[in-house]
């Protein structure tokens, strides 16, 4: 099949119609920018990661991961790819070009890793965790580790991980005891066992820096008293070389349903020797250090789920257009000749379905992180704080929403393929097994639900809310001139104000004695979040496409033959389809959905026997 992984029309669109980018390039801090720049910083991510990545994707799947004598080895075809990913400077392209990054900003960032990350996130997890332990430390730490680490971990010569989960302890990170006991030179010894450890060993590179939760003695119990360290797999010399080896070890890896390149590993603090770590901020600061690196995985996680959806709906629709199967169901047409089953109604409901889902998650994951743009570039410090708490809102339903729609997407497109998008002839097979993993991990999207029902909705006394509530208007605001459009835009504002009802019913009942029973209706309302996001993101796409649209057809006698002729005006008309699909077909059921949440008998769920289940 053609080595598919994004529509790179499609992100055009998204950059400059929908959120209109080179605005950035105007400010101080992105002046040194420009569309073409961006633009052939896209295009090499493209021509790269088909050329180099997108190979190592079944490949590696085949060959999997070893472990062999206490060290995991990755695939072979990851050496070379991993190779030119650091020649090509792709680990850090939105940090300061004097700390080895590109200095672009997050959102052309997020378009080129949307091949980076799209063609194999197996393999660019070893980028991703590098880059964001090297973020951490740019962020927190002194200007000696800085020094020690940083251009390093950027430039992908090292490699980076994160080690929170313990045994038993789960997502529980409180309950960690992992312990640190300081020595005279300043360093710390630490002792204990974490698990599900991505990227936590491997041979791609010669030093893996770990940052790792751990309890200082004497420190307060639960999550007051964890400090985070920089604990490197070999030693770092004062001159910057390379020492002894830290005693910190893999013992194992985990056997997975899917991404069988990339290594989950059970690693070991302190059991053969000495294992030294660097403090990382101050003592007991260590669950809001690590939470920045947390909140940008969970970004980076949903983006994983939508871009596992996105090659896969590409896949499917490819396949559509090539396999011959049954007849027309028109009246008129020949009933011995064999179509193309993307003329059949329920594979064009699929597609239709597919296309909304990933049109939408793309323009969400770009937005979100054009609001770090934003918020970089802000001049105004309440205008900044907004941006900020904006993102801090969306973090959750990016993470949750993204990855189980991303999932969705490519149970649907093996539905296109049918029994053979079962086997591993096609590429779907592996999208499902690997696509599973962004639901659960980075925290499971049950998780991600109470982060937003129980903190979110609230910050600033509900000021971020009234503001993501005030842009979502803003763009309905878009429609109310087009007539083809304002009757999507009443839906949505309609849906939009039964958000608005559900949102306050739950946050106060989540505040009360009935906190149990409201965070039964968590995930509900995660996903009538997510529902209204993408409807406001299709429709503004809608508004954006319609005049140009407009400009194509507008002296035609017949707009249907050009549209069907030429692929600018079917591009643009399928942005104003696609929204009113999923606004006429999806929304009435989040409207459903809101109904429930309000009505729904939570008692029956917390008061049920435990023996009931499974009995």
């Amino acid at each position: 099949m053609a080595q598919l992984i994004a529509d790179r029309r499609d992100i055009d669109f998204v950059l400059y119609d929908q959120l209109g980018i080179d605005s950035l390039f105007k400010t101080e801090r992105y002046r040194e920018i420009s569309r073409p720049l961006a633009d052939m910083v896209i295009d090499a991510a493209r021509q790269f990661s088909i050329k180099e990545i997108l190979p190592t994707h079944a490949a590696g799947d085949r060959e999997g991961v070893r472990y062999e004598n206490g060290q995991v080895r990755v695939p072979a075809c990851f050496h070379r790819a991993y190779r030119h990913y650091r020649e090509g400077d792709w680990l850090a392209m939105a940090e300061a070009v004097e700390l080895g990054g590109q200095g672009l900003p997050q959102v052309v960032s997020q378009a080129a890793r949307d091949y980076l990350t799209g063609a194999n996130f197996s393999f660019a997890a070893f980028g991703i965790l590098g880059h964001g332990t090297g973020k951490l430390i740019e962020r927190f730490g002194s200007e000696r580790q800085k020094t020690l680490f940083l251009t390093k971990l950027y430039s992908g010569e090292w490699a980076g991980s994160m080690l929170l989960t313990e045994p038993g302890a789960g997502s529980d990170v409180g309950a960690l005891t992992t312990t640190a006991v300081r020595n005279a030179d300043g360093t710390y010894n630490l002792e204990g066992n974490k698990i599900f450890i991505t990227c936590g060993d491997h041979d791609l590179t010669p030093n893996i820096i770990h940052p790792v939760l751990a309890r200082v003695e004497g420190a307060p119990e639960g999550s007051k008293g964890i400090s985070i360290f920089l604990v490197p797999k070999i030693w770092v010399n004062p001159d910057g070389t390379l020492g002894e080896p830290n005693h910190i070890a893999c013992t194992g890896i985990e056997e997975k349903m899917g991404l069988h390149a990339s290594p989950t590993c059970s690693m070991s603090l302190g059991a053969g020797g000495p294992c030294r770590g660097l403090l990382l901020g101050a003592e007991n600061q260590g669950m809001p250090i690590m939470f920045q690196m947390m909140n940008a995985a969970r970004l980076e996680v949903g983006q994983q789920g939508f871009l596992q959806g996105s090659a896969a709906y590409l896949y499917a629709a490819e396949y559509a257009r090539s396999r011959l199967q049954g007849q027309d169901l028109a009246p008129g047409n020949p009933a011995d000749d064999p179509v193309p089953i993307i003329r059949h109604p329920d594979v064009r409901r699929m597609l239709m379905r597919m296309k909304s889902l990933v049109d939408g998650m793309r323009s969400f994951t770009f937005y979100v992180a054009h609001l770090f743009d934003l918020e970089a570039t802000a001049t105004d410090t309440e205008e900044r704080d907004r941006y900020g708490g904006l993102i801090a809102f969306l973090t959750p339903v990016v993470k949750a929403y993204c990855s189980e729609r991303g999932m969705e997407v490519c149970d649907l497109a093996m539905n296109v393929f049918g029994g053979y998008g079962y086997t591993k002839a096609y590429p779907i097979e592996q999208l499902v097994r690997d696509c599973k993993i962004t639901t659960i991990y980075e925290g499971t999207n049950g998780i991600q639900a109470m982060d937003l029902l129980g903190r979110k909705i609230g910050l600033r006394k509900g000021e971020i809310f009234m503001f993501f509530m005030q842009t979502v208007r803003a763009g309905i605001e878009k429609t109310e001139k087009i007539e083809d459009l304002r009757a999507l835009g009443e839906k949505l504002e309609a849906a939009l104000n039964r958000y608005g009802e559900v949102a306050v019913y739950l946050s106060k009942r989540s505040r009360g004695a009935d906190v149990k029973l409201a965070f039964t209706q968590a995930h509900p309302f995660l996903d009538v979040t997510g529902d209204i996001i993408l409807a406001w993101m299709l429709l503004e796409r809608a508004a954006c496409a319609h005049p140009r649209l407009q400009a194509l057809t507008k002296q035609a006698p017949d707009a249907a033959r050009i549209i069907a002729a030429n692929g600018e005006a079917a591009f643009l008309d399928g942005q104003i389809k696609t929204a009113a699909y999923f606004i006429s077909t999806t929304l009435p059921v989040t409207i459903g959905k809101i109904k429930s949440i309000m009505q729904a008998d939570a008692t029956a769920i917390m008061e049920t026997a435990e023996r009931t289940f499974g009995a």
